[in-house]
């Protein structure tokens, strides 16, 4: 198989991962109900958490494996088969036995724990792929972008038949990343040990990698906020429907799928400073643009708006991490990356929902807006600096 279909292979990878996960979005209210909660936000929030924190957890144990082992693929696939079957197993309880919501938390955290395998390993092998960093991210962040953009009208539309329905359709899509993995090449560089001791040990050895790793948390923890309280946002301030907020997110999703590639590629042209300074500036903005919004409709404009901006920095921000990381810790370096990014979205779910719960709603838009500009404020002399490193860099 040669590269490109390669790269369409694992970006199909990704896709579906993220098709499976943005499914429980829209509704997820109506989910925790169904499971047992006996809460909206607070219930909500834990069953997103759960998810996230496993794939804090776990993100770093797959990369690092798969580095020290010289192999990636028997980890997607299974990771895949066994997050299907929690998915599945998920949609199944409820129906047939009364369980409580902390084992439904419990079983959550095992398949985040699982999904995240396949999630992380397939970008990776996008970068073990030729081609360039930014087209090769650039791919990934277009499935990353389309897989979201549409789960969430999707995952409305199956609320609409029945609360647990998305949860079955996510674990048969599983599956389906199971089969599709088998079809591209391992192309992982062979270990040069087996010891996971020695994979971490050439990460320790770039700390360059702190700079992506920041904006990468900062970005993921808007995404957090907007698949918590910004999907609560929308049904309680302009009355949504599943359907409706699944449309609404979907606006945000379209364009940051869209423009990824062609983003992605930019960044190969002109460094990646540019995208990733300038776009996390404007997109703290633009996020608390979205919670100031009066109506609907400029509410839904302001969403097109961060999906635009945030097509711009996130496929520069995981090829900066390509460019830092060498052929052998790749699988860790952008495990590491991964790990740091659903931080990011578990912090952005816990703040975001003890915000919201405390303050209400604007303050919520306005600190996670306001942290996203921070960084990009506060990252960018060193970013400056490492820009300036690598175009000095020899070219292998």
């Amino acid at each position: 198989m040669s590269v490109r279909r390669e790269r369409m292979v694992l970006a199909a990878v990704v896709f579906v991962v993220l098709l499976a996960q943005v499914l429980l979005y829209p509704g997820v209210d109506t989910l925790v109900r169904a499971l047992g909660a006996e809460t909206d936000l607070d219930a909500s929030m834990w069953f997103l958490a759960a998810e996230f924190a496993a794939f804090v957890a776990f993100a770093g144990v797959w990369g690092v494996l798969s580095d020290a082992t010289g192999r990636r693929l028997p980890f997607i696939v299974g990771g895949a088969v066994v997050g299907g079957l929690l998915y599945g197993l998920l949609a199944w309880l409820p129906g047939v036995t009364s369980v409580s919501f902390e084992t439904v938390l419990l079983l959550r955290a095992l398949q985040g724990a699982a999904t995240i395998a396949p999630f992380s390993l397939s970008m990776t092998m996008l970068m073990d792929l030729s081609g360039g960093h930014g087209r090769n991210m650039g791919a990934a962040g277009i499935a990353i972008g389309s897989g979201t953009a549409l789960g969430a009208p999707l995952g409305g539309q199956l609320y609409g038949v029945a609360p647990t329905l998305p949860l079955a359709v996510a674990g048969g899509l599983l599956l389906v990343v199971a089969a599709l993995a088998t079809l591209v090449t391992d192309r992982a560089p062979a270990a040069d040990s087996g010891h996971v001791r020695e994979a971490l040990a050439g990460l320790r050895g770039t700390p360059a990698l702190a700079i992506p790793y920041t904006f990468g948390f900062v970005d993921r923890l808007t995404a957090g906020f907007f698949a918590l309280v910004g999907t609560l946002y929308f049904r309680t301030a302009f009355s949504l429907t599943p359907g409706e907020t699944g449309l609404m997110l979907a606006l945000f999703f379209a364009p940051f799928a869209l423009l990824q590639y062609p983003f992605g590629v930019l960044s190969d042209r002109v460094g990646r400073t540019l995208p990733v300074a300038v776009g996390s500036s404007l997109y703290g903005l633009a996020v608390v643009g979205v919670g100031l919004a009066p109506t609907v409709r400029s509410a839904g404009v302001g969403m097109v708006v961060v999906g635009v901006i945030g097509a711009l920095m996130a496929p520069a921000t995981m090829a900066l991490v390509s460019d830092l990381a060498g052929d052998a810790e790749r699988g860790g370096a952008m495990a590491g990356f991964n790990a740091l990014g659903s931080v990011g979205f578990l912090t952005g779910i816990l703040v975001g929902g003890f915000v919201a719960g405390e303050y209400g709603y604007l303050a919520a838009f306005v600190v996670a807006g306001g942290a996203e500009l921070l960084v990009a404020l506060a990252a960018l002399p060193g970013l400056l600096t490492l820009d300036t490193a690598l175009r000095e860099r020899p070219a292998d």
